[in-house]
């Protein structure tokens, strides 16, 4: 039996394809509890990261400890991914990508954008998405190793690991990044890559989540074979 431990993780359906485009590599997440200030005799004020025993690590005196509590895992361990989807089993719509091959079972929200041509078709045909926290282990199409964990400030972030993060170049051509992707496919420029994630995380987390400058892990990763 493979010691490689696995990890369930969420993504949004512009993420996911960001994924599927080789686009992310790596994604961020609030550290939960955030660490507090404490008095240390001798050293003065350090920063507590919360453990998985109920104790507590100083930071940087423990980082290696800290990582190592990250609830997404360490490198080498694998990330399965859940999004939003459907399960056709029993719908009438299941078909074969393949001639050769299986029924395909489920479909995903990440490949079918909202008002396209599949997704007015998923609507005549009744079909509902299920919430990404509902997939089951085996409907899972993506597979992440992590390759690295750390833990810093959020907006400590570079302008090169917010393009890993996956926003994205317009597509005219122009110097222009774009953070996601708004009804009927609108979208909003911005004029880095780090300012284009500033607004991601926002749209995720709150409207004033990025000034707050949350600790994060940041968690690289690459595909593999599910």
């Amino acid at each position: 039996m493979s010691s490689v431990k696995e990890w369930p993780i969420l993504f949004s359906a512009p993420m996911v394809r960001a994924i599927l485009e080789g686009r992310k590599t790596v994604t961020r997440r609030a550290v939960k509890p955030q660490p507090e200030v404490r008095m240390v005799d001798m050293i003065g004020p350090m920063l507590t990261f919360k453990n998985k025993r109920g104790g507590h690590w100083l930071y940087p005196n423990a980082k290696a400890q800290i990582i190592a509590d990250c609830p997404y895992g360490k490198p080498g361990d694998r990330l399965w991914v859940r999004e939003t989807f459907i399960d056709l089993r029993g719908t009438g719509v299941e078909h074969r990508p393949d001639p050769a091959g299986p029924l395909q079972r489920y479909a995903y929200a990440a490949d079918c954008r909202p008002r396209s041509h599949s997704d007015e078709a998923r609507k005549d045909f009744g079909l509902k998405y299920k919430p990404s926290i509902h997939m089951p282990r085996v409907a899972c199409r993506i597979l992440l190793e992590i390759t690295d964990v750390r833990v810093e400030r959020l907006q400590d972030i570079s302008e090169d690991q917010a393009k890993a993060e996956g926003v994205r170049l317009m597509r005219d051509g122009s110097d222009t990044w774009v953070s996601r992707e708004g009804p009927g496919n609108l979208v909003t420029p911005w004029p880095t890559a780090k300012e284009a994630f500033s607004d991601l995380w926002n749209s995720i987390n709150g409207p004033h989540a990025w000034v707050a400058n949350p600790w994060v892990w940041a968690v690289s990763f690459k595909r593999v074979t599910p």
